[in-house]
């Protein structure tokens, strides 16, 4: 810890001397706290608050932004967005700290110490992953992500502190590089103004966007700029007119408190709908809006009957926001309508509501200050806890992936269905009645079989439209068809699907072993053989932790039928197997070594060269059987008669039949290996068989630098493909790196390595 806290005026004095202009309402709290600050676990708001600033001037002391102004001076104007959109105390205090642990040498359990949990939970939720390297950017932006949206789950209130630090670090952004600029620019606009929005933060998605689009779009936002400029007191004077006449309408109709603005589109809203309507500037006619603001619901419906008696309705242009409120929480009535001889919008609202559409979550929930509130407990961010759901369900997803599906979660339109009780559901817009049976439960989308829409009966793949009635019909025989990949739009139903089809198709993979195994050994005493203990051990000396394993892999083709047999003979008849004795194979061995010696002593090749330590220049090959990678604990075994050696993993399951008297002690030569070393192995995935799959691996080995030497496939109509790939790696290390980045695709069933026999 820093300097000892400051008192009240020396705090104050020390912030201006520093160059840091504190706004008024801190400058209250700190002279209205006790002397001194920065006591642990501050009783009262203001306390709160002075204490927080005061820990964060002195941790950051001596810091400084890329623009060369004090660094406390971001946590300040961090704290005054959160306390303008009327976030509690404990949110502010937050804004202050929200860098320390980040930047400074405090921990997060230091900071719980002063200030307590929830102060240290929304600082931790918006603090980056530490300590960690990641491979590259793309990684690093998905696993601070995964991280933010698990702590908002948590408590909702993260993302306000998150989106303030990002509004202000935008507003700032001038003072760094241009490829930096443009790609948090990128983000900004990608994922949190989307963000804002469905939190129903207006403020900070209006100004976060325009603050994107400057920078991303530079002529376009310029151009825009300057013609609502120009058009600036043509439209006013046309909006004062219209104010004036529905003003004096709405008087006239008794309908007295009612506040009547004008207000301009943001520039990006403008340039999105010339870009979706592909119009011009000139053409888009609504770039001002009118907004009433009126005492009560009841009002709200006796002033859209005003304006449309006053003025012109445009069909098909109303919206009822407060009957069927948006996603976050908005609500107005919006209608367009002709005003003097151009379309104008209205929008109608409470006080209440037009808190909510400004503030969002920040205006609606009422937090109480000592409890944790979660963003389950309303319907209002369902879309957050299908979001987290999907994550934890596929942790190892692709980073690529992920991303993806954030900025569609984020960004698209939701459709609103009921359920037969009337319960109103939000699905991604596109979703079908799959989507729909998977939102209500996973049980009942795995068993779908019909669905009703509107009382009609439809099939399962139909696309749903606002207000549609759905009833799912289940069947106890039914479940999820692979056809349905193709038609479902939610991560949630997506994810579902595969889940099940790997799930099942393993008790497919059993059965397929076991019918391999019964088809050699025969029917008699077969269930007695295959739930024994022989068979038990067998699966253990295959690294494998039960017999269905073992009977999976072996109807996967991850180990062959010519392994287990070997091995389950070797339990059953170990005392009667018969071998050569010690001093026999010694003498073969002997004699093997030998003659490979005068044959090989006219090579050049030498411990020093070879990448297998231990040889002393005998002929060798890499048993195919287990294929051993650099990286990997190996074992020389010397064949009977004049065949060389044979180099095994030390877990090959062929070794089990070889006696010591034949292993040669090796180990890889890591000296000797480089990155021009290649060593062939073979996996085999087990994929969902749609169109372009085999390609979409290719490449994700290509990207990877990884050559394939042969690509084997086998289909089967209904089921899935198999795919054999020979891959050629440097280590043990690729290997398994590959392994994890094919596994992770949403296509892959499962993926093993196999031998190149």
């Amino acid at each position: 810890m820093s300097d000892e806290p400051l008192l009240r005026e020396d705090l104050i004095q020390s912030s201006d001397d520093y160059g840091i202009s504190l706004p008024e309402w801190l400058k209250k709290c700190i002279r209205q706290v006790p002397n001194p600050i920065g006591e642990c676990c501050p009783a009262d708001s203001e306390a709160l608050l002075a204490s927080a600033f005061d820990l964060a001037f002195r941790l950051h002391k001596g810091q400084f932004r890329v623009s060369g102004d004090p660094y406390i001076v971001h946590p300040v104007a961090v704290a005054n967005l959160l306390k303008e959109i009327g976030a509690s105390p404990k949110v502010i205090a937050a804004g202050f700290l929200h860098d320390v642990v980040e930047d400074t040498n405090i921990s997060l359990d230091q900071l719980e110490e002063y200030f307590g949990a929830e102060v240290r939970g929304l600082v931790e939720g918006v603090t980056k992953l530490g300590g960690i390297h990641f491979p590259n950017r793309t990684e690093a932006q998905a696993e601070n992500l995964r991280k933010m949206f698990l702590a908002m789950a948590s408590d909702i209130r993260v993302v306000l502190v998150k989106l303030a630090d990002r509004l202000h670090n935008m507003r700032t952004i001038d003072a760094l590089q241009p490829d930096k600029q443009e790609r948090i620019a990128l983000e900004t606009r990608e994922i949190y103004a989307p963000l804002a929005n469905r939190l129903g933060i207006g403020r900070f998605k209006w100004e976060l966007e325009d603050l994107a689009f400057k920078l991303l779009e530079p002529k376009s936002y310029k151009q825009i700029q300057q013609e609502v400029v120009t058009k600036r007191s043509e439209r006013e004077k046309r909006l004062e007119t219209t104010v004036k006449s529905l003003k004096t309408r709405l008087i006239e109709s008794g309908l007295l408190d009612c506040e009547i603005t004008g207000r301009p589109k943001h520039l990006f809203g403008i340039w999105s709908k010339m870009q979706r309507q592909d119009k011009e500037f000139h053409e888009i006619y609504d770039v001002a809006a009118l907004r009433i603001i009126v005492p009560n619901l009841e009002t709200c419906y006796r002033a859209l009957a005003v304006v449309h008696d006053t003025f012109r309705p445009i069909p098909g242009r109303f919206k009822d926001y407060i009957g069927l409120p948006k996603p976050n929480g908005y609500q107005s009535l919006h209608t367009a309508v002709i005003g003097r001889h151009r379309p104008i919008e209205v929008q109608i609202r409470t006080p209440e509501m037009h808190q909510v559409a400004e503030f969002g979550i920040a205006a609606h929930w009422k937090y109480k200050e000592g409890g944790s509130p979660a963003a389950g407990n309303t319907e209002r961010f369902n879309w957050l806890r299908q979001l987290v759901d999907w994550q934890q369900e596929e942790g190892g997803s692709d980073h690529n992936d992920y991303l993806s599906s954030i900025k569609e979660d984020l960004f698209d339109e939701e459709v609103f269905v009921f359920t037969p009780k009337g319960d109103v559901v939000g699905l991604r817009k596109g979703s079908t009645a799959i989507d729909f049976a998977y939102r209500i439960h996973s049980e009942i989308g795995n068993h779908c079989h019909g669905t009703r829409i509107n009382d009609k009966l439809c099939a399962l793949t139909t696309p749903l439209n606002n207000g549609d009635f759905v009833e799912i019909i289940t069947s106890k025989t039914a479940h999820p068809s692979l056809d349905w990949l193709n038609y479902v739009a939610t991560p949630t139903a997506r994810n579902r699907i595969r889940q099940w089809y790997k799930i099942s198709h393993r008790d497919e993979t059993i059965q397929r072993g076991k019918d391999l195994l019964e088809r050699d050994l025969g029917r008699t005493g077969f269930d007695t053989l295959l739930n024994g203990e022989a068979m038990k051990r067998v699966a253990e000396r295959c690294n494998l932790k039960s017999t269905d394993d073992l009977l999976a892999a072996l109807g996967f083709g991850a180990i062959t039928l010519h392994q287990i047999l070997n091995r389950l003979r070797e339990e059953i008849r170990l005392q009667n197997i018969t071998t050569l004795s010690s001093e026999k194979e010694d003498e073969i061995v002997e004699h093997n070594i030998s003659n490979q010696q005068a044959t090989l002593a006219s090579t050049k090749s030498s411990l020093k060269s070879s990448p297998i330590i231990g040889l002393e220049g005998l002929e060798y090959r890499l048993g195919g059987c287990c294929s051993p990678l650099p990286g990997e604990d190996i074992v020389g075994t010397v064949a009977l008669g004049n065949h060389g050696i044979t180099i095994h993993r030390q877990n090959c399951i062929n070794l089990e039949s070889v006696p010591s008297a034949r292993r040669l002690p090796v180990r890889w030569n890591n000296s000797q290996l480089s990155q021009s070393n290649k060593f062939s192995t073979q996996i085999r995935i087990e994929v969902i068989d749609r169109v372009g799959v085999l390609k979409d691996i290719l490449m994700r080995l290509s990207d990877n630098g990884i050559n394939v030497s042969d690509a084997r496939v086998q289909t089967s109509s209904g089921k899935p493909a198999c795919i054999d790939l020979k891959i050629e790696l440097r280590n043990s290390e690729q290997l398994m790196l590959t392994i994890n980045k094919i596994r992770a695709m949403a296509d892959v069933i499962d993926i093993a390595r196999t031998g190149l026999n």
